[in-house]
C-alpha cells in the first residue's frame, strides 16, 4: 500500500463523511487533502483512544519528531513530483504522502506544530470550566485544521484563517453533540463545566449514560449553538473563495445534517452512536458542494 492509499483508507474509508467531502474537491487537490485529513485521524486517535497519558505523550512526542523532519528536509515538491528521497525521509505514510504533496512545508509547519499542541491538550485538561477555556482546545484543534484545509484550495491562502477557524471551531461543536457519549466514555467531557451546571447535569451522568429532561435541555442548547455557529461561518466564506470550498462546505452540511437526525433521535447519544446512512452522505455532500 503507498501512502496516498494509506492516507485514504485512513482519513476517508467509503461510505465515510470525509470521504464524500474529499470528493468534492478537484482531483488535483484530493490527495493532499487525504493526507491533511489523516494526519488529523493519527493524532485525534492518539489524543482520544489512549487511556495512559505517559503513553500518548510519548506518542505525540514521536509525530512533534516526525513533523520537525518533515519541516527539515525543506519544501516538498508538490503535485506529485517529489524526489524519492524526500518521500522516505519520513518513517510515516502521512508524513510521506505531506512530503510529497505540500508544495511549501515549511510555510505549514507551524500550523502542524499548532495541531499537535490542540490535541497535547487532551493529556492535559479533561474537563473546562467555561466555554471561553474550551476555545482554547478548539481554536487548536478545529480552527487550526479547517485553515489547513482550507489553505489547500484558498485564492488568498494568507487571508484564510480569517473565515476558515471560524467554521472549524463550528464544525467542533458539532462534533462534540453525537460524540458525547463516546468521548466521556474515554474520559473527556467537551462540555463546559459552568454549562452542566446551568442544566443541572453532572460528568457522571454523562460517563453513566443517565438520560434525563436536564440532559435533553442541555443538548438543546448545545445543538443551537452549534448550528448558529456553522450558519456564521458559512456565511462568512468570501465569495470568491466558495467555489473552492467546496470540501468544507460538504462538512458543514453533512454536520447539520448529522444533528438535525441526532435530534430526530431525541438525543439519544450517550449509549449509541448516531450516523448518516452512505447514500444520504452522498447526497448532502454533493448538492453543498454546487450551491453558490
Amino acid at each position: 500500500m503507498n501512502f496516498d492509499d494509506y492516507c485514504q483508507q485512513k482519513a476517508a474509508p467509503p461510505g465515510s463523511g470525509t470521504y464524500y467531502a474529499l470528493r468534492q474537491a478537484s482531483a488535483a487537490r484530493q490527495p493532499l487533502l487525504a493526507a491533511l485529513f489523516a494526519l488529523r485521524r493519527e493524532l485525534e486517535e492518539t489524543a482520544k483512544e489512549t487511556s495512559d497519558p505517559t503513553v500518548g505523550r510519548t506518542k505525540l512526542a514521536w509525530w512533534q519528531k516526525e513533523l520537525a523532519g518533515l519541516a527539515a528536509a525543506g519544501n516538498g515538491a508538490g503535485n506529485g513530483a517529489g524526489s524519492d528521497a524526500g518521500n522516505t525521509a519520513q518513517a510515516h505514510p502521512v508524513t510521506q504522502a505531506l512530503a510529497h504533496h505540500l508544495d511549501d512545508v515549511k510555510a505549514t509547519y507551524p500550523a502542524l506544530q499548532a495541531l499537535l499542541a490542540g490535541y497535547a491538550m487532551d493529556f492535559d485538561q479533561a474537563r473546562y470550566l467555561d466555554f471561553p477555556n474550551l476555545r482554547r482546545y478548539m481554536d487548536a484543534v478545529g480552527g487550526t485544521f479547517a485553515t489547513l484545509v482550507a489553505r489547500v484550495s484558498a485564492r488568498d491562502a494568507g487571508a484564510a484563517a480569517q473565515w476558515a477557524a471560524p467554521l472549524g471551531n463550528a464544525l467542533m461543536l458539532a462534533q462534540f453533540v453525537p460524540e458525547i457519549g463516546n468521548d466521556a466514555r474515554h474520559g473527556r467531557v467537551y462540555i463546559p463545566i459552568d454549562e452542566l451546571q446551568r442544566y443541572n447535569v453532572t460528568a457522571a451522568d454523562l460517563i453513566n449514560r443517565r438520560y434525563s429532561d436536564e440532559f435533553t435541555e442541555l443538548m438543546k442548547f448545545q445543538t443551537a449553538r452549534a448550528r448558529e455557529a456553522i450558519a456564521a461561518a458559512l456565511d462568512g466564506i468570501p465569495a470568491a473563495e466558495r467555489r473552492g470550498q467546496r470540501t468544507l462546505r460538504s462538512l458543514a452540511a453533512l454536520s447539520l445534517a448529522l444533528l438535525e437526525e441526532v435530534e430526530r433521535e431525541r438525543f439519544q447519544v450517550l449509549h449509541q452512536q448516531i450516523v448518516l446512512t452512505p447514500i444520504r452522505k452522498l447526497w448532502i455532500a454533493w448538492r453543498a458542494a454546487r450551491r453558490a
